[in-house]
């Protein structure tokens, strides 16, 4: 059965294939990382090609419970248990920067979000031992994270975490926005095509069960990456889970989204069909063939909420496929011997809408030769002083007329830039931008933290705008909108 989220929804008519064309960069996946990488990429000024070999949104983000939070039931406990406490605050950071990535991007397209507190509970007295864990890890590293007695629920607890002000969204709605805006800016998605193969030479070339085509970059954002190299498949356990929606008599949904610590896991969250609130419930979920039997794990998941909420109707369910990565964090970055030219992004653990987004952000950093502090602990990155990022290999030479005040890495000393050219060179206080308008080359400090320098001139408008990240600066450095970086130097010039 068709999810929640996907039921009756009209998908628009894509792209065709077209074998032997080429971009800048292949993404392949429509999923929720794919969209947004390749949103990325385009808003940078690349030609993007995405390849889906069903619809957009049709597996893992189509069938998510779209829980937008910093919460994450024992997520950064069992990160703390295979790393250091820098490396749960770097999983933290990059949660937070997806969380508000979406949020800006849902308020700019008029795609609805409602604003929630999180809960983590324990079901069982067993359970508060790993929240108590859960609590102290999370304050560790920088949640507002409260202890109650009270979540709200209708059944027996033993406690729970509480984080105010996270949110819940329809992921198809987020889709079809993504979609819409991808489409505006000239890049192609085309569906029902299946990549079989990528051959990484320069140009790489992408196999699929219709053709081939060629690009400079590949990016997999398909769950478990397709090939074989880096061996994720035994680097990655995957996880089937069941999730349910219910016509509630009264007023009986709580307001929250929970999420229990111990299993069977159980999963809760309001949402609105048909002009009316429904509740969500997921969980029973397992490591993928090792259940008896499925339909037994959705009936007892069904028993269970017609037990706790009286008079409930079943409406829709479905299940869902997820990878978590064997050390609890997302594998995320280049793809090994793919040549720098292959990138993949896994192993979410069922966090896909803050993850997706924060590994959209990373690929996209790297891909156009910038930095992310977070990304670069998190993923153990060593970037060296010297190394120069793709988006260099991409923009060098003369820039194209829609990339007027393109910048990137280079060793060429900037001076003299010509009209509609742009470099980044490096000294002792960072990166620095510099680009020819109107006769004169202008120099400024980085203009994005997230971002490492990667800006492009606003003729338009008259501001340096970090095209990934959506921050606006004047010459002078004063921020104009976006979110809070730290502040542009102006430099004679």
């Amino acid at each position: 059965m068709d999810s929640l989220w996907m039921d009756g929804r009209t998908f628009p008519a894509l792209d065709r294939w077209e074998s032997g064309a080429h971009a800048d960069s292949v993404v392949v996946g429509a999923g929720l990382t794919g969209l947004v990488t390749a949103l990325l990429l385009a808003r940078a000024g690349m030609s993007v090609t995405v390849l889906e070999a069903h619809h957009v949104g049709a597996l893992t983000t189509g069938r998510s419970t779209a829980k937008l939070s910093l919460l994450q039931g024992g997520v950064l406990s069992s990160i703390r248990r295979h790393f250091s406490a820098r490396v749960a605050d770097a999983y933290v950071a990059a949660n937070r920067e997806g969380q508000a990535w979406m949020l800006r991007y849902l308020a700019e397209n008029d795609v609805p979000v409602q604003r929630r507190d999180a809960f983590t509970f324990a079901r069982t007295a067993e359970g508060v031992a790993d929240l108590d864990r859960e609590f102290e890890v999370a304050r560790a590293a920088g949640l507002d994270v409260e202890r109650t007695d009270e979540p709200g629920l209708p059944f027996r607890t033993h406690g729970a975490l509480r984080l105010a002000d996270q949110a819940q969204l329809d992921p198809i709605g987020v889709v079809l926005a993504l979609t819409a805006d991808l489409r505006a800016r000239g890049v192609r998605i085309v569906e029902r095509t299946r990549v079989r193969d990528v051959n990484d030479e320069a140009p790489a070339t992408v196999v699929t069960d219709r053709g081939e085509m060629t690009a400079d970059q590949i990016v997999l954002a398909t769950g478990t990456p397709i090939l074989d190299r880096g061996l994720y498949f035994a680097k990655l356990v995957p996880l089937r889970s069941y999730a349910a929606a219910y016509r509630v008599p009264g007023d009986a949904v709580p307001r929250g989204m929970y999420l229990s610590i111990d299993a069977p896991t159980r999963s809760l969250r309001t949402a609105e069909a048909d002009g009316r609130t429904c509740l969500l419930v997921g969980g029973n979920g397992h490591i993928v063939g090792r259940a008896e039997s499925a339909k037994a794990r959705l009936d007892e998941l069904d028993a269970w909420t017609r037990e706790s909420f009286p008079g409930a109707e079943r409406t829709h369910w479905w299940s869902a496929q997820d990878y978590r990565s064997v050390n609890r964090v997302p594998f995320v970055g280049s793809l090994p011997r793919g040549r720098g030219r292959i990138f993949v992004a896994t192993g979410y653990g069922k966090w896909g809408m803050t993850n997706a987004v924060a590994a959209a952000l990373t690929l996209s950093a790297e891909i156009l030769g910038g930095q992310l502090p977070w990304a670069d602990t998190l993923h153990h990155r060593v970037t060296h002083p010297a190394t120069v990022g793709a988006g260099a290999r991409f923009n060098a030479g003369v820039v194209r007329e829609d990339l007027k005040g393109w910048v990137h890495a280079e060793t060429a000393r900037p001076e003299e830039p010509a009209e509609g050219q742009g470099t980044i060179r490096r000294r002792s206080t960072g990166p620095v931008a510099v680009s020819r308008v109107d006769g004169a080359c202008r120099a400024v400090s980085a203009v994005c933290t997230h971002l490492g320098g990667i800006v492009t001139w606003n003729d338009a408008e008259r501001t340096w705008d970090c095209p990934l990240h959506g921050s606006r600066f004047r010459p002078d450095g004063a921020r104009i909108e976006g979110p809070a970086t730290e502040d542009l130097a102006a430099e004679p010039g």
